[in-house]
């Protein structure tokens, strides 16, 4: 079935021909799925997104959510998709069948999610914070706290947030002021406000669970401080009915540019005195547990910058192939020539090439991220174990901040394939870009997550993560080097990963010499940099992969000329696609590797202009 969403061929090359799942299979964990099953498990996923959620699109983008006394409306078109949703176990497929889940791989799980999150982001994002919340408490939640509330949460019945923000305490978490006043009973008094809060008032669900990271009475200042808390809306009895409001209170919702379906509320706990929240884990642990639904929807949000491009890129080509404009660059001079379809001019095909590559390596990462949780999980060794582990901690700021802000660009430029339409709400690419640019910014803006790879994930368990990273694409570029087809290409891989490798061992320099401003100052570009070579070694290694498979269809068929190679693409749907990967490849390499030994250098140069302009040469 084919859709306007996301390329389902190209997930499934990614899963089975370049990660291959069915080594997967092998395992005890997973052994009881097949190829056929994934298969199966991803078309209803797609019939779903295209046929129960994408139409909500454009309605939940106009209407919004409204406030009025305290109650939040979602969009009257979320019920029945949500009710579905839920019930077709869409919210946690990858978690265990003892909390309701399918014990699906996360390769297949992540994919599925692509597609279903690429329907509405904002729709998805209910059932996003419900399960990370969810899971949180599946982790560090006592067991009374899980059958309280988690059971309802993975089923859907109940919904979840995230409550760290306060209006003087954005990425400053430490300097909340939500407090904790211990009872008698060894539950707590919550008293504090919480903004940007997703999900956080919304009547979708009866009731929502809300994680909020306060402080106890008499506990130190900054992060060290701070515990975490169990707060529901509406307080649960203990034969599991709902019971009295637990006096959490929405003082009102956020007008946004985009994800408009998505109810970002303001939540004041305590304003009566009468918030009663219930300890999970221990005291002052409350970021460290945090820390595991913060890189959940980090990742996540990753996955929001591949899902809307991709959806952006799918339509674009649409638009593209039927649009008639123009006539043809070598028909300039012909009088007579007559328009064709706006595919065929260089600009628009640039552009569409240029997304095209971005989509399919941010996703091929995106993907390559799951395949780690998966060997994680099967791993036999504790070595094994912390090897992929490593890999998802490093990658989790690029997935997150590199994934975005090429997102962002990719929704922009399909805008300019639409031309003028592009900019209406005809088309649903302008709202594509709306709904995208929040991802640059929440969940840690893309400037925090840099910070975090230059200053935490660089140098985590002394290196080993970046050099095991490092290890991966030396291999990449050992296999390109025997397909005589990608001679250019691994040369461009080759320079641009060592001049990275020697801008982080520049970084290491300065920071044993006290230069922490370097790397700091240097941090977005680093990101991207590295994000660069990253997607195009992942690029690289399906090229290659395609090409022994084109090679494959050619030999099989006597196909020994250019000529008749071109031809049989034009004619068959597997060998076009197979050569769409390699130029994908071929393109992202000359366009984004070939500058990367140069932005290093500049970095390295030093220029500090930024810092050194006095404040005053910033205004007019």
């Amino acid at each position: 079935m084919g859709n306007l969403l996301v390329n389902t061929r190209d997930q499934q090359f990614a899963i089975f021909e370049q990660f291959g799942m069915d080594k997967i299979f092998e395992s005890e964990e997973y052994g009881g799925y097949s190829k056929d099953d994934i298969l199966m498990i991803l078309n209803e996923a797609e019939k779903m997104a295209v046929n129960v959620i994408f139409p909500t699109l454009k309605e939940s983008d106009h209407e919004g959510c409204t406030y009025k006394n305290g109650v939040v409306n979602v969009p009257k078109c979320f019920h029945e998709p949500w009710k579905k949703y839920t019930e077709g176990g869409w919210l946690n497929p990858m978690d265990s069948p003892d909390v309701g889940g399918q014990g699906l791989p996360h390769m297949a799980g992540w994919a599925a999610y692509e597609i279903l999150s690429a329907a509405n982001y904002a729709f998805g994002m209910y059932g996003g914070l419900t399960h990370g919340a969810a899971n949180m408490i599946n982790t560090h939640g006592s067991e009374e706290l899980k059958n309280k509330y988690m059971y309802k949460m993975f089923s859907g019945e109940w919904g979840g947030t995230m409550c760290l923000t306060e209006p003087g305490a954005g990425s400053d978490v430490g300097a909340l002021k939500t407090t904790a006043k211990r009872l008698p009973d060894g539950k707590f008094l919550i008293t504090g406000t919480k903004i940007f809060i997703s999900s956080g008032e919304n009547d979708l669900v009866p009731n929502i669970i809300h994680p909020v990271l306060a402080r106890i009475e008499g506990d130190p200042a900054g992060t060290k401080g701070i515990s975490i808390f169990i707060v529901p809306k509406i307080r649960v009895n203990d034969d599991g009915s709902l019971g009295e409001p637990n006096d959490v209170k929405c003082g009102g919702i956020e007008h946004k540019m985009g994800i408009k379906g998505s109810a970002t509320s303001t939540l004041n706990f305590g304003e009566d005195g009468n918030c009663i929240g219930e300890l999970m884990g221990e005291e002052r642990a409350g970021m460290r547990i945090m820390f595991q639904m913060m890189n959940e929807a980090r990742l996540g949000i990753g996955m929001q910058g591949v899902c809307l491009s991709s959806a952006a890129f799918q339509h674009a080509v649409a638009y593209a192939k039927e649009r008639i404009q123009g006539v043809p660059v070598w028909e300039m001079m012909n009088k007579n020539a007559k328009a064709v379809p706006i595919i065929n001019h260089p600009d628009i095909r640039k552009k569409l090439m240029w997304m095209k590559s971005h989509v399919e390596g941010m996703r091929s990462m995106m993907i390559f991220i799951a395949y780690c949780m998966d060997r994680s999980k099967i791993s036999k060794t504790e070595q094994e174990k912390a090897d992929w582990e490593g890999y998802i901690e490093l990658l989790t700021p690029i997935m997150k901040a590199y994934c975005t802000d090429k997102g962002f660009l990719i929704c922009s430029m399909a805008m300019d394939v639409y031309g003028g339409y592009g900019f209406c709400s005809e088309y649903p690419v302008e709202q594509f870009t709306r709904d995208e640019k929040i991802a640059t910014i929440y969940e840690g803006t893309n400037g925090i997550q840099a910070l975090d790879l230059v200053g935490r994930k660089l140098g985590q368990r002394k290196g080993a993560n970046v050099m095991n990273m490092a290890g991966l694409i030396q291999k990449t570029i050992a296999k390109a080097k025997a397909v005589p087809e990608f001679a250019k290409t691994t040369a461009y891989m080759e320079e641009a990963s060592n001049a990275l490798i020697d801008l982080a061992m520049f970084f290491a320099g300065a920071g044993k010499a006290g230069d922490f401003l370097a790397p700091i100052y240097n941090a977005c570009k680093f990101l991207e940099i590295m994000g660069d070579v990253v997607v195009g070694n992942f690029l690289l290694d399906a090229a290659v992969i395609a090409q022994e498979k084109l090679n494959a269809m050619y030999e099989a068929k006597g196909l020994t000329t250019v000529g008749k190679q071109k031809g049989f693409q034009r004619e068959d749907q597997e060998a076009a696609f197979y050569a769409g990967k390699v130029a994908s490849a071929k393109f992202f390499a000359n366009e984004n590797l070939t500058t990367v030994k140069a932005r290093c250098q500049a970095i390295k140069d030093g220029d500090k202009s930024a810092l050194e302009l006095v404040d005053l040469g910033f205004t007019i």
